[in-house]
């Protein structure tokens, strides 16, 4: 039985994204990140076989993680408060965690998505389509209850926190706490009036 590994996956994305938040994507590289969790360069190959995994992978389990607390959110009762939950979630995940707020601020461009395999550009398509199966049918019980358009149901739910989120994420920085409270308020004008 062969000694347990001294770095986990985990340790090499948390490396990455820490790489990312101070120096762009551009400087996340294979030995980058083992040099920052302090493994030999070798050790890193044994569980991302080149860059494009890696990428792929801090996207996958940053998407997975945020997409987990924000539908928990539109998924509570009734659904006024659900989407309104769900907007400021946004904010109070990327205040949590504004490193990886950034990276899906930038998107899977800006992370070589082209480069990708197969079975990992497919895991971030289907995660993409279940946070919009998810926001529709939130949208569909909103409509006749908000008297709202699906375009104005967007803005409140997409378009706001984003908004909200992009100038603090552009500078490297948390929200403040007030974006929470902003997000809230200006959710519950658009959805009630």
């Amino acid at each position: 039985m062969g000694r347990p590994p001294r770095h986990t996956a985990d340790d090499f994305l948390d490396a990455a994204i820490r790489i990312f938040a101070a120096k762009r994507i551009g400087a996340v590289s294979m030995s980058a990140v083992a040099r920052e969790v302090g493994a030999p360069s070798g050790s890193i190959y044994h569980r991302f076989p080149g860059r494009p995994a890696l990428l792929a992978a801090i996207w996958l389990r940053t998407l997975t993680r945020f997409q987990q607390e924000y539908l928990e959110a539109l998924d509570r009762e009734p659904p006024v408060e659900a989407a309104i939950e769900a907007a400021a979630q946004v904010v109070r995940w990327c205040r949590a965690h504004p490193a990886e707020g950034k990276l899906l601020y930038e998107g899977t461009r800006a992370l070589g998505v082209d480069d990708w395999t197969a079975e990992d550009r497919a895991r971030a398509d289907e995660a993409n389509r279940r946070l919009d199966a998810a926001i529709g049918k939130v949208v569909r019980r909103l409509r006749p209850l908000t008297g709202r358009s699906t375009d104005e149901l967007m803005l409140a739910l997409v378009d706001l926190p984003y908004a909200a989120i992009r100038r603090h994420l552009d500078r490297g920085e948390a929200p403040p706490p007030r974006a929470v409270d902003l997000v809230i308020k200006t959710t519950r004008t658009l959805l009630s009036g």
